[in-house]
């Protein structure tokens, strides 16, 4: 078992003050793998003030010293790909046959694009009388997500460093061990002592006490809209800036016209991917009533081709959800959809049939309308809703009529028509027919779903400020 005693401040890896640890456990066996220091304000004390005494260095950096480095951590991270993989597939539970592009590739790739658009940042520009910078924003919370540990850590930290900020990172007390890994890939990559900086803990000790730390200037958090609400809260006191990707209930809008069976077989994948713990998962799916029979059949067998098992054999495609409690969580949703008359297709609160041991959903698909509770609140496992649509306008009302923003996907027979419908959806990113996620693109969402942007050259201008200087 692997046992972390230590937090990194100011270069070197120092005994944290904490007086307990937290297991890290292996939601496919529920055995403990290992454990982290639960860390403390004091330990958080210590890295903020390290963090700031290198900010004014690293602020100063070149912007081609940054890149460089990016482009180090990058070539350190891939030449550690498998072992990073292995130890997602241990905390997290994500199959062995996705993880490595779903997890590890990605992260990869989010680095090498934040080297590739630092040059198309204007970093100068003349305004008049004036030269308008982009300056560094200062010291970053980094407060990351269990569900991509390593890519949260990424999107947050490699931005925030690209900018010129300098950094504590709190990994998921969930699923932490790939943050140890990133503050040794900083080190090796060449980074001066205290840019980065990492303290493992709970998020109402140490998120907390991050958030509030005067030498703080931007908390960015990914995590659920309780969390979000929370750091809004504290960073008020100190008017900190904030930066926030929550929630979403991500609509996947199926015109008449469009080809319904890769609609259906595209979309459920996007949304079981992970188990169903993404933010931007198509969860709810939208279809013309008169095709909505067929659209209940076609996600049936796709949910029904799942196969449930050890995440490390290469023919398992849906993993154990992170812990008991998230396992409870998403059944409870299951439940109470059943008994508020939500039509069950396939799936169910039950335990898989086979899997004695391990955080395990069935693969579940209901079919209802937009008013129940399963179509409006986060599940955050695999979990879908069909939802038939009477016409264009009523799909549009129903995408629409989510507290949540962050991302949707239209289907039709003439990509132009689907174009013509995406800025009729109040959501941070529409994919048409399919067409992947490119990364270089903003993530981020509307209402609920958050403040901000991550992924490319606009994840590293969330941790920059506007300074005009005059004459």
């Amino acid at each position: 078992m692997i046992e972390h005693r230590q937090i990194f401040v100011n270069g070197k890896w120092i005994d944290s003050s904490a007086t307990e640890s937290i297991p890290v456990v292996n939601p496919a066996t529920e055995e403990t793998i290992a454990s982290v220091p639960r860390g403390t304000a004091e330990d958080v004390d210590l890295a903020a003030r390290a963090a700031a005494d290198a900010f004014e260095q690293w602020s100063l950096s070149p912007v081609e010293e940054r890149t460089e480095v990016l482009r180090r951590m990058a070539r350190i991270l891939e030449g550690r790909a498998d072992e990073l993989t292995r130890t997602m597939v241990s905390e997290v539970g994500t199959p062995i046959s996705a993880a490595c592009g779903s997890q590890t590739d990605v992260s990869v790739a989010d680095l090498d694009n934040m080297a590739a658009v630092m040059s198309e940042i204007a970093w100068t520009e003349k305004v008049g009388t004036a030269v308008v910078r982009r300056e560094a924003a200062g010291v970053v919370g980094a407060l990351c997500a269990w569900n991509g540990p390593l890519r949260s850590v990424v999107l947050k930290a490699g931005a925030a460093i690209a900018a010129g900020c300098t950094v504590v990172v709190k990994g998921s007390e969930v699923a932490p061990l790939t943050s140890y890994v990133f503050a040794d890939v900083a080190t090796e990559a060449g980074l001066p002592d205290g840019v980065v900086n990492l303290v493992s803990g709970t998020g109402p000790e140490v998120g907390e006490a991050i958030v509030l730390h005067p030498a703080v200037d931007v908390a960015s958090l990914t995590g659920s809209v309780r969390a979000g609400s929370r750091v809004m809260e504290l960073a008020a006191r100190s008017i900190k800036r904030v930066a926030l990707e929550l929630g979403g209930k991500s609509a996947n809008l199926i015109c008449e016209d469009a080809d319904l069976e890769t609609a259906i077989s595209t979309g459920i994948a996007d949304a079981f991917r992970n188990a169903g713990q993404v933010c931007g998962g198509l969860t709810r799916i939208l279809v013309p009533k008169s095709r909505l029979a067929q659209a209940e059949a076609l996600a049936v067998a796709a949910a029904e081709s799942y196969v449930l098992g050890d995440p490390f054999d290469p023919a398992t495609t849906l993993g154990p959800v992170v812990s008991a409690v998230q396992r409870d969580r998403v059944r409870g949703h299951i439940t109470r959809a059943i008994d508020d008359g939500v039509r069950l297709l396939t799936g169910g609160p039950e335990a898989p049939e086979g899997l004695d041991r391990g955080y395990f959903v069935r693969p579940t698909v209901f079919s209802g309308d937009n008013s129940s509770r399963l179509a409006q609140e986060e599940v955050f496992g695999p979990v879908v809703i069909i939802i038939g649509f009477d016409d264009e306008a009523d799909a549009v009302a129903i995408a629409n009529d989510s507290q949540y923003g962050l991302a949707g996907g239209i289907w039709c027979g003439d990509p132009e028509r689907a174009r013509a419908l995406a800025p009729r959806i109040r959501t941070g990113r529409i994919r048409i027919n399919g067409t992947p996620i490119d990364m270089r693109a903003p993530h981020g969402g509307f209402k609920l779903s958050g403040i901000g942007r991550e992924m490319g050259k606009y994840g590293i201008e969330e941790f920059l400020e506007y300074k005009s200087v005059i004459g």
